[in-house]
C-alpha cells in the first residue's frame, strides 16, 4: 500500500479512482495528507509545478482547457497589425495573463528602474462605489493603468517603488531587515489625484486551486466567521455584488474577497488589467477626462467572447495544487505543531471540504489542504492600504491559501510575499502580521532559532 501511495504522487494529477483508494484505505497517512488538492493534487514539484490540471476530464473539456491556456499566455495587441490577438486597450498595465502570473505563480514588485509589469496599484476615493465597492476616482478609476496605445492614447501615470526599512529583533537576539514599499506616482496625464487619493499596491497572486475554493459551499465559510476562534481572531466574510446574479453574495477571490466567483475575478482582470471587455464589463476604462479614450476604435464588443471567457475560467477551475511534501521529516511535524500553537492555524485554517460540483467529480466532495479561511481578517496598520472595499476596511485582507508556498521559487524565481511583495523571506511575511496575528508574530518571535528553522520547514513543505 505504500508503494502505491507513493507512485499516486509521481504522477501528473493524481486521477480520480487512484486517489479514492488511497483516502478511503488510510486517511490519516502521511501519504494521504499529501493530497493537498484531493484528486485535483499533482506530484510536480518542477518549474511546471502551477501550471497542472486534473486527469479526469473529457476530450471537450481539455480541448477548452487547451484554448484558455492559448488565451492565457497569448499576447493582446493594441493594433490588428501586430502579432498578437487584437483588441487590447485602449489602457491597460499588462499584455497577458501570463505577464502578470508567470507560470500561474505570483508576481513581483519593480526593481528600481523597471517598468511595473507583474503588479497594479488600485486607487479610490472616500465614500461607496456602485454597489457598495471601491469608489473609483473620477479621472482614474479604480486602477491606473500604465500603458495606452503607442501613439495615441497616453498611459495614465508611470509608477515606481521606493522602500522604506526598519529592523525586527528575536526574542535570542537575531535581527531581520524589514522594507515596505513607498509608491511614487509620476507623470499624471489626466491631473492630480488630489489629497483624499486611496492607493493599494498590489502584487499578482498565484493562481492554482481556484476551482477548489470556488467549490466551498458558502455555509462552511459562514460557520468559520461563527466559529469560537482564539481571543482577538474575528474572521469575518466580505459581502460583495454579483455582477451576473445582479445581488449581494459572499466574496471569496482577490486579495480583499472583493468578487464572488471565479468566473468574475476572471472577468475583472481581463478588463483591468489588459483592457478587455466581456458581457460581464462591457465597457472599456475610459473615466472622467480620458476622451480619447473613448473615441478609440476598439476590435469588437466583447472583445472576450463567451467562449474565450468560459476557457480561461476552465484553464484555471481545474488546476492541480502541488502535493505536499517531506511530510514524514522530524522538523515538519515539528513546525506544523508549532504553527498550530502560534495559532496560526486559526486563519490558515488547514483543512476544507468542497460541495457537490454536478457534473465534475474532481471538484465534489473533496478533502483540500490550503490552509485558509476564505475569510477577512485586520492585519494591522503596518499592512493597511487604507483602501475600503464592499465590506472590508482599509486594514483587512482575506486570509491566503498557502498550498504551494514552498515551491514559490522553483515556480517564479522570486520570493516576494505578501500583497505588494514587501516581504523578501516567509521570516519577513510572518514579521509583517500585525492585528489579530500581532499574537502569532510575537510567538514566533520568541521562538527559539530551532523552532523558527522547524516552523519554516513546515511551510516550505506545504
Amino acid at each position: 500500500m505504500r508503494a502505491m501511495r507513493t507512485a499516486a504522487l509521481m504522477l501528473g494529477p493524481v486521477g480520480l479512482a487512484l486517489a479514492g483508494a488511497l483516502i478511503a484505505a488510510d486517511g490519516d497517512a502521511p501519504q494521504v495528507l499529501a493530497l493537498a488538492g484531493g484528486v485535483l493534487t499533482t506530484g510536480e514539484a518542477g518549474p511546471r509545478a502551477y501550471e497542472q490540471v486534473s486527469l479526469t476530464l473529457s476530450q471537450a473539456e481539455y480541448r477548452q482547457i487547451a484554448d484558455g491556456r492559448m488565451f492565457y499566455d497569448t499576447r493582446w495587441a493594441f493594433y490588428w497589425f501586430e502579432q498578437g490577438l487584437w483588441g487590447r486597450g485602449p489602457t491597460s498595465n499588462a499584455d497577458a495573463c501570463a505577464t502578470c502570473h508567470r507560470a500561474n505563480g505570483r508576481g513581483a514588485p519593480p526593481r528600481e528602474g523597471d517598468r511595473a509589469d507583474t503588479f497594479v496599484v488600485q486607487i479610490g476615493v472616500p465614500g461607496k462605489g456602485a454597489n457598495g465597492g471601491a469608489q473609483p476616482h473620477p479621472n482614474y478609476g479604480v486602477q491606473l493603468q500604465t500603458q495606452g496605445v503607442p501613439r495615441l492614447i497616453a498611459p495614465e501615470a508611470r509608477i515606481a517603488f521606493d522602500w522604506r526599512t526598519h529592523t525586527e529583533r528575536f526574542a535570542d537576539g537575531e535581527t531581520v531587515e524589514l522594507r515596505a514599499p513607498q509608491v511614487r506616482i509620476e507623470d499624471l496625464a489626466y491631473g492630480p489625484l488630489g489629497d483624499d487619493i486611496m492607493i493599494s499596491a498590489r502584487v499578482a497572486p498565484p493562481v492554482i486551486g481556484m476551482g477548489l475554493l470556488d467549490a466551498v459551499p458558502e455555509d462552511a465559510i459562514l460557520a468559520l466567521a461563527a466559529r469560537g476562534a482564539p481571543e482577538g481572531i474575528t474572521g469575518r466574510p466580505n459581502r460583495v455584488w454579483d455582477v451576473e446574479g445582479k445581488r449581494f453574495a459572499l466574496g471569496r477571490f482577490g486579495l480583499k474577497a472583493n468578487h464572488p466567483t471565479l468566473r468574475q475575478q476572471v472577468a475583472a482582470a481581463f478588463i483591468e488589467d489588459i483592457g478587455l471587455s466581456t458581457d460581464l464589463f462591457p465597457e472599456q476604462n475610459c473615466p472622467g477626462a480620458q476622451r480619447y479614450c473613448r473615441e478609440m476604435m476598439v476590435a469588437g464588443k466583447p472583445e472576450i467572447t463567451e467562449y474565450r471567457l468560459k476557457a480561461v475560467e476552465s484553464l484555471l477551475r481545474f488546476s492541480a495544487v502541488p502535493a505536499r511534501r517531506n511530510l514524514e521529516g522530524a522538523a515538519v511535524r515539528r513546525g506544523e505543531m508549532l504553527f498550530a500553537q502560534a495559532k496560526c492555524a486559526a486563519c490558515h485554517v488547514p483543512e476544507l471540504r468542497t460541495g457537490e460540483v454536478p457534473g465534475q467529480p474532481a471538484l465534489s466532495r473533496q478533502v483540500i489542504r490550503p490552509y485558509t479561511d476564505l475569510l477577512l481578517h485586520d492585519m494591522g496598520e503596518a499592512l493597511a492600504d487604507n483602501r475600503p472595499d464592499f465590506e472590508a476596511s482599509g486594514r483587512e485582507w482575506r486570509t491566503p491559501p498557502l498550498w504551494g508556498i514552498g515551491l514559490t521559487q522553483t515556480v517564479n524565481g522570486n520570493v516576494n510575499y505578501l500583497h505588494d511583495g514587501r516581504a523578501r523571506t516567509l521570516v519577513e511575511a510572518i514579521l509583517w502580521h500585525g492585528g489579530e496575528a500581532a499574537a502569532s508574530r510575537e510567538a514566533f518571535k520568541a521562538m527559539a532559532r530551532a523552532e523558527r528553522e522547524a516552523l519554516l520547514r513546515f511551510l516550505e513543505s506545504l
